[in-house]
């Protein structure tokens, strides 16, 4: 057993054991204003397991110290124990190769890396970036950014009123001017899972590399970018049971390869001398400065224990929950959910008439309830859908159907405390 791991998971059996799982989660015990904590906001960030918790502490408390330089036992320790989280990540999304994981700070950072070095490289005056109009603003602003700074143009792919890409429109758009399309896997907003591996075949017809922000994805669907073949995809580790401050981009290594790096500094060089400087080789090329290493580390033991319970067993179960949720929750007169895709995962956005979703939050949370309120930085959707706000519940592995009762009952007391 590696010394980052610390206890194993065990697998679980053919029965999906939610209550077993809770287990493994120490702040499912909280109470909330004296009520049980009902977690209801897993697109902003998900719970940790113990395990993951455990080898936090045991970094700082066993292992800590810096990475890659060092011929002390320590230093080769968590340099091993980072660099066999890479290993992990890459087998995770089905990368062809370790290199191919640039480890970051999150999704964000993931999108203004290719933003910042391949669009500094390969966007031009005249040329087109395509996204769509569910993004979040991380996959809106940086993109802005570059066709301000390049002369480039922005392109949006509409959507229905069910919160649907309209493939046909975004096909018509496909052009040599086209440099990038860069779209969600699942939208934060709406929880529509988006074709992208069509999008990405449609795309590549013209020679236009993809890059999908899997941020929403990751923790609920098994991810295989060979499979998608797209040319960038982004996650972050937060979101799936792992710590904030670390994430991935996957890059195909001939685009890595292309990319001049963004950030100067420790671990990206070769060579340094006032005349020239030779960069690294890949990953460490994209990657300056000392990079998180706990958050690294424990991102593999997350991976870990998701690997234990199953990615495809985690998207069944929680399907069974947002369709439980979205006939439970869409049954009460007056709520009106917001996306109803025929392919979603895992969020449940609704309005209450005349209830403003930040009361519905703080009502709810009085309740013991967490959920989110506000535009989930994707003010767009919300523009297209002529809502200011929702409130968005979004479930995980570890909830169950008696919490969706709970929010089910929590909202229709809101009702009545502002009927």
């Amino acid at each position: 057993m590696s010394a980052a791991v610390g206890r194993e998971a065990a697998p679980i059996e053919n029965n999906f054991d939610v209550e077993r799982i809770r287990k493994d989660f120490p702040i499912l015990n909280e109470k909330i204003h004296g009520r049980p904590l009902v977690y209801l906001d897993n697109a902003a960030t998900s719970q940790k397991p113990q395990m993951v918790i455990d080898a936090l502490t045991r970094y700082y408390a066993e292992q800590n110290s810096n990475i890659h330089r060092g011929v002390h036992y320590l230093s080769q320790l968590a340099t091993r124990e980072y660099e066999d989280a890479r290993v992990k990540i890459q087998h995770f999304i089905n990368a062809a190769d370790s290199h191919e994981i640039i480890f970051t700070s999150g999704t964000t950072a993931g999108i203004n890396l290719v933003a910042l070095s391949y669009g500094r490289k390969f966007v031009h005056a005249g040329d087109e970036i395509i996204i769509s109009t569910m993004e979040h603003h991380s996959n809106i602003v940086p993109w802005q950014m570059l066709c301000e700074q390049t002369g480039a143009t922005l392109r949006i792919i509409p959507i229905n009123d069910a919160g649907e890409l309209l493939i046909d429109e975004f096909a018509a758009m496909l052009s040599s001017k086209v440099k990038l399309v860069a779209v969600a896997h699942i939208s934060n907003a709406l929880g529509t899972i988006n074709p992208v591996k069509r999008i990405i075949e449609l795309a590549h017809s013209h020679d236009i590399p993809v890059l999908i922000d899997g941020a929403q994805a990751a923790p609920h669907l098994k991810v295989d970018v060979r499979d998608l073949d797209c040319d960038f995809y982004a996650f972050s580790g937060h979101k799936l049971c792992g710590p904030t401050g670390i994430g991935t981009l996957y890059g195909k290594s001939h685009w890595l390869e292309a990319m001049p790096p963004v950030f100067g500094g420790g671990d990206m060089i070769a060579s340094v001398s006032f005349e020239k400087t030779t960069y690294n080789s890949l990953p460490y090329k994209l990657e300056a400065g000392t990079p998180n290493i706990e958050g690294g580390i424990g991102l593999g033991v997350a991976i870990d224990y998701l690997n234990s319970i199953g990615l495809d067993k985690i998207a069944a179960y929680e399907q069974e929950l947002l369709d439980y949720a979205t006939e439970t929750i869409g049954a009460i007169p007056g709520v009106t959910l917001i996306g109803t895709a025929r392919e979603k995962a895992s969020v449940l956005s609704f309005t209450i008439d005349g209830i403003h979703p930040h009361d519905i939050g703080t009502i709810l949370d009085q309740e013991g309830i967490a959920v989110r309120a506000g535009h989930h930085c994707a003010q767009p959707v919300m523009k297209r859908f002529g809502v200011p706000a929702t409130a968005r519940a979004s479930f995980a592995f570890y909830n169950t159907k008696e919490e969706i009762d709970a929010l089910a009952e929590g909202i229709q007391k809101t009702i009545e405390v502002f009927s």
